[in-house]
């Protein structure tokens, strides 16, 4: 599993939209100015995050966007889930995968399943809000 830069962007501007949270919405040219973002680029991936729920997009004079919910309530999973697809490490554990014909004899199956449950568990562990007060140690996010 490699996480994207579109994943990677949309966690930027999720902790962003979380610090400048002051109940309005914020205009996107401003979040891609303080993350040094293509406004454009960032359309597609609020566009994806505001189908999904996840945040309330308006357009127009005083538009912008915001979160629906505190930044507690949101999961580095969730997040990843919908600009990145399903985090499984192998294609065959991907929900939308045809079943493998191999899968009742394969013995590296367990091992696969075992570490996408790992991957999942962990970054459905970590909310936005672990990532606003995370601090780093040697680059280490302390979580």
């Amino acid at each position: 599993m490699k996480i994207s830069t579109r994943g990677r962007y949309a966690l930027r501007v999720m902790i962003d939209l979380a610090e400048h949270d002051n109940g309005a919405f914020l205009p996107l040219k401003d979040v891609a100015a303080r993350q040094e973002i293509s406004q454009k680029y960032l359309e597609g991936i609020m566009s994806d995050l505001s189908k999904a729920g996840i945040v309330a997009g308006l357009h127009g004079k005083g538009g912008g966007y915001k979160l629906n919910r505190a930044a507690a309530d949101y999961t580095v999973g969730e997040i990843l889930r919908v600009t990145e697809g399903d985090l499984a490490p192998i294609a065959c554990l991907d929900p939308s995968a045809a079943p493998c014909d191999r899968a009742a004899g394969c013995r590296t199956l367990p091992m696969w399943q075992k570490l996408n449950a790992i991957i999942n568990d962990y970054l459905d562990g970590v909310t936005l809000a672990d990532l606003m007060r995370a601090e780093t140690a040697g680059g280490d996010y302390i979580i």
